[in-house]
């Protein structure tokens, strides 16, 4: 038996989506605005990648980096203003600041070039861009504090009559865990780290950065322990301290049990968001959902998932209770 479906709606206020696109359309006229002003000192076309040395081995036209720099930033800045969420506000400033300060640095490099061959962008402009987008981060997060949370409609009612649960005495306590792994994570995060090992001998080192970028979290999340106790339902890595989920029993309405498909309903394997819920999917397969007090749902694949859903919505209705 199941819970009753449902139908909910997360109203983002205008501001929160504004704040979102503000700083990738900032970022997007200051880099189209510094290759005009630099337009006579810049050669064309501009040297637009490097290698692990830091020696240019790819170049661009003026104009087509342009537009491409251009529609990288509007892009990223249309899909955070349609999928942020007020909590996930510092996320949409440090992505428009780390990538519109590479792209400017790439333009800086390029001054008063002869030859766009002799470019040279060293490992540092990474450390900049890093810190550019912290500093924003940090400004975005600030700025959340501006807005109001998000308001729910339409959720149904807390625990369904039929929703699974625990015969668990007023007095009694109970803790629910259980470790689980994924195959295909772990082969994706080792054929990453190969690869990046790959990187570090033919020396195209943004090859490395993005092996290590996909490689290190799919490895942390590869083997997970889901535990549910009465501060509620809590994932982790079992490889490292973070990554961390912790959804506190304050926060949950209703547990369920719901087989769910990785690449057809998450697009794939590990920590995925998806408008209205999210989740740490290591599988398709059996998943424990819960239901937030905001509507969205929290999902983890994870084997007797039904124990650990009829634990929480016993305990969801014991703090009713109180």
């Amino acid at each position: 038996m199941t819970t009753a479906p449902h139908t909910a709606a997360l109203r983002v206020p205008f501001r929160l989506r504004a704040l979102a696109a503000l700083p990738f359309a900032l970022a997007a006229v200051t880099y189209v605005a510094l290759l005009a002003v630099w337009s006579d000192r810049l050669p064309d076309p501009l040297a637009t990648h490097f290698s692990y040395g830091g020696e240019a081995d790819g170049f661009t036209g003026r104009a087509a980096f342009t537009a491409v720099g251009a529609a990288l930033l509007l892009t990223l800045g249309a899909g955070w203003t349609v999928l942020v969420r007020r909590g996930a506000l510092w996320g949409a400033w440090l992505t428009a600041g780390l990538t519109g300060t590479l792209l400017v640095l790439v333009v800086h490099d390029n001054l008063d070039a002869a030859d766009p061959a002799d470019v040279v962008s060293p490992l540092s402009h990474l450390a900049v861009a890093a810190a550019a987008g912290a500093a924003l981060a940090l400004a975005g997060h600030a700025l959340s504090r501006l807005v109001p949370p998000e308001e729910h409609e339409g959720a149904g009612p807390a625990v369904h009559p039929d929703a699974p649960r625990l015969d668990l005495g007023a007095g009694e306590l109970a803790g629910w865990s259980r470790a689980t792994a994924s195959a295909p994570l772990t082969a994706l995060g080792l054929l990453f780290l190969a690869g990046g090992a790959v990187a570090v001998l033919l020396g195209p080192w943004p090859l490395l950065l993005i092996a290590l970028a996909v490689a290190v979290p799919g490895l942390a999340l590869a083997r997970i322990r889901v535990s549910v106790d009465r501060h509620g339902l809590t994932v982790r890595s079992t490889l490292t301290p973070r990554p961390r989920v912790h959804v506190p029993l304050d926060d949950i309405t209703a547990a369920d049990v719901r087989p769910v498909d990785a690449l057809r309903e998450f697009g794939g394997w590990g920590y995925r968001v998806r408008a209205h819920r999210s989740g740490v999917v290591l599988r398709s397969g059996e998943a424990l959902v819960v239901r937030r007090g905001n509507g969205r749902e929290f999902a983890v694949t994870v084997p007797d998932a039904r124990t650990a859903a009829a634990l929480l919505n016993t305990l969801v209705e014991r703090r009713g209770r109180l």
